[in-house]
This record gives C-alpha cells, structure tokens and sequence, in this order.
C-alpha cells in the first residue's frame, strides 16, 4: 500500500531502529545491506550501555545462572542452544565480514568445578550440550591443569568447549555502525524515540529532536530498555533488568589464556590483548528505584560484597590474580527474561514491531541480529527460532 506524502520534518523509510548496543547496529546493518531504508534511533551514543559495558565473552557453553537452579532450568535453558552453535560461527567471520579488527579469539574455554556436587553438574551439563550438537568435553583435574597450567589445585574437573572465547565490546557495535552507514543506513544519535503509534501504514515515531518518522516496520533493540519501549508500541513483555559488576586488573605478562567460568561460582575471567585481566561472571549491582520503580537511567550502585566475593572466586580458580593491583571496577545493566529464553520476533498485538532482548546478548547479538533483520524482511529463519517467539507472553496484553 503507498503511503500518504510525509510532512516536511517526517522522515519516511523501511525500518526505525530503536536502540544503538551491538544488537540494533547490527540489525541495522543487515537491513541495509538487503536494501532496506533503515533509520537507527539511540538516546545516548553508540555503544554507550551494556554492549560497550560488559566483559566481551563469547561464552557457548550454559552459563552459571542457567544451571544453578537445577537439571529442569537447565534444560529450559538449553532450548537456547541452536542460538550457542549459530553464533559460534558467526564470531568466527565476524573480523572479515565487516572489514574490521573486533579483538575475536576463540582459543576456548573451561567451566571449572571444584566440588564433587559440581563435577557432578558438570557432567549434567555436557551431556545437555551434547545432545545439543555443542562440542564439550569433561576433562579431569591433571588434564585440565596440562593445557591451562595457570588454573589451581582446588579444580577437581572442567568441561572445554573449544570455540568458546572473547571479543572487545569497545569495538563490535561500533564497526556494526559503521558498516551500516556505509551501505546507507542513517544513525541518530542522543534522540531518544518519545512516542509510538501503529497507523495504517505502519508506525509513526516522534523522536526526541523533534522530527518525525514513519516505518513499515520498527526494531525494538534497546537492552533493559526494550521492555518500556515495548509497552509504548502497546505490549507488555516480561524484560527485566539486572545490574552487573564488572573488574579489570592493571596489565599483566600474559597469565589467562581461555575463557574461564565456574559451575558453582559466578565467575568470568579472560585476559585481553593488552594484558588486562577482565573479571565478571553475574555478580549484582544494585539498581537504583524512584518512588519504586526502577530508575534506568542512573548507573548500578557498585555493591562491596559483589566486588569482594568476584575477587575471592577469580583468586581460588586462578591464583595468579590475586597478585595483580585492581585497575578499575564499574557496573552495567543487563535485560533478562523470566524463563530464560530469549525474545526474538514479532511483538504481540503489534503488527510490525519486531524485538529482540535477554539471554547472553553480547555473545549471541549477531545471531539475534540475523535472525531478526529475516524476519522484517520476511524471510525464513535459517533455524527454527519458534521456541523464542514473544508471542508466548502474548497473555499479559489485555487490549
């Protein structure tokens, strides 16, 4: 259906991006590169919240958070896993693909045990990953210390999963962008979208600059943020958000040479190329509330414990750390969604709107990217992406 003439200050294109992280520049990118006229939207700067914040792991295997809770979560969250083995391939081109160094290394990584009740979930583990297609394997004490010499006496076993590993946050969205102005797209930056509205056409957007938009379609990618951005397109969605804790040393001769987790600790550790030695692993912030509720635009209250109980974790498992001076620690904020999956598709009750948000979205954000710029152009998914739909939380919208 052709669209009415826009007003003068209305900008008129395919698909509004909502949001600036590694998730909407990427979608941005893979809609301009189909031709598409995309408009990307971000009320601060490119990179500037949780893509940019977090510690760059590129973490395949279940994450701690997903199997704490017991065998039945973890195997709800392994219906994730077709995300895991797409974009462990898609980091791998990633470099290449767009023109741009983005600090990848994929040399692997443990999830360490130093229990016999977390060897045990260790094997729980694998053996979900497994049937999965995931390639882990679970390797005793002595052999996990031969190939990491660095790790202690404390880990009794560890699953390796050979592509895990990093990439620099600082860059990724950042060559996304980049990529996406260069094939057309146009990116806005400190204008935040201030009101949604679904017209015959599509959506009207009235951005914080003044100006307007109208587009066949929009792309919800704005981290914590996605769930209030969703009510103004007239959906409720379940996103929460979720303060983190993260820490960097001051530069080292190189000391860790994977990727690191804990089957019964949050702990993350990686050393980048620089040296530093990147600690994070889920360990909260606090999120600060007005008149209760919570306040998004403030930055996570660092909280003592969380740095302390990071450090004593990072220290057992690599006893090398605890020698190394703390160069500095911040907080960041993340978006989870109640039963662990992720949001991927079309909003419910709001045809044309499209999301995606939660789960590991740094390490799988070119998967979602992809799998959500098919869907606007109404492609077929590469996989079967149906068990990520947020149409299965299409209940808690009355209208």
């Amino acid at each position: 259906m052709k669209q009415p003439p826009a007003p003068a200050d209305s900008r008129v294109v395919d698909t509004l991006v909502i949001g600036g992280g590694l998730l909407g520049s990427a979608v941005a990118y893979y809609l301009a590169q189909a031709g598409s006229r995309v408009l990307l939207a971000e009320k601060d700067q490119i990179n500037r919240q949780a893509s940019g914040q977090n510690a760059g792991s590129l973490h395949f295997q279940l994450e701690y958070r997903m199997i704490e809770n017991g065998l039945e979560a973890a195997r709800k969250a392994a219906e994730a896993m077709p995300l895991h083995l797409h974009a462990q391939q898609a980091w791998a081109g990633l470099e290449q693909e767009l023109g741009s160094p983005l600090g990848v290394a994929q040399h692997g990584g443990f999830m360490v045990a130093e229990t016999p009740q977390q060897v045990e979930r260790l094997a729980q583990k694998v053996e979900l990953e497994r049937a999965s297609g995931l390639v882990t394997d679970l390797l005793d004490g002595d052999e996990v210390r031969r190939r990491a010499p660095y790790l202690g006496p404390s880990i009794l076993a560890a699953a390796f999963c050979p592509t895990e590993g990093k990439a620099d946050p600082r860059r990724c969205a950042l060559a996304y962008a980049n990529a996406a102005v260069r094939l057309g797209a146009e990116l806005r930056t400190a204008c935040s979208v201030t009101t949604l509205a679904r017209t015959a056409h599509g959506w009207q957007a009235s951005l914080e600059d003044g100006s307007n938009c109208r587009a066949a379609t929009i792309v919800i990618a704005a981290g914590a943020w996605s769930g209030r951005v969703a009510q103004m397109a007239g959906t409720v969605l379940p996103v929460s958000p979720v303060g983190l804790t993260m820490t960097a040393t001051a530069r080292s001769a190189p000391l860790v040479s994977h990727l690191v987790q804990h089957a019964g600790r949050r702990l993350s550790m990686k050393q980048t190329g620089e040296g530093n030695v990147l600690i994070g692993g889920g360990w909260p912030a606090r999120l600060h509330q007005e008149h209760g509720i919570v306040d998004l635009e403030r930055k996570p209250e660092l909280l003592l414990s969380s740095l302390a109980g990071n450090m004593a974790a990072a220290a057992s498992v690599v006893p090398g750390v605890a020698h190394l001076p703390v160069l500095r620690v911040w907080t960041g904020m993340t978006a989870l969604i109640a039963d662990q999956l992720p949001l991927i598709g079309e909003v419910p009750r709001a045809p044309g709107a499209f999301i995606a948000t939660g789960g590991s979205a740094f390490t799988l954000g070119p998967t979602y990217a992809r799998v959500l710029a098919d869907k606007v152009l109404g492609k077929s998914p590469v996989f079967d992406v149906s068990r990520y739909d947020p149409n299965r939380f299409a209940s808690l919208t009355f209208a």
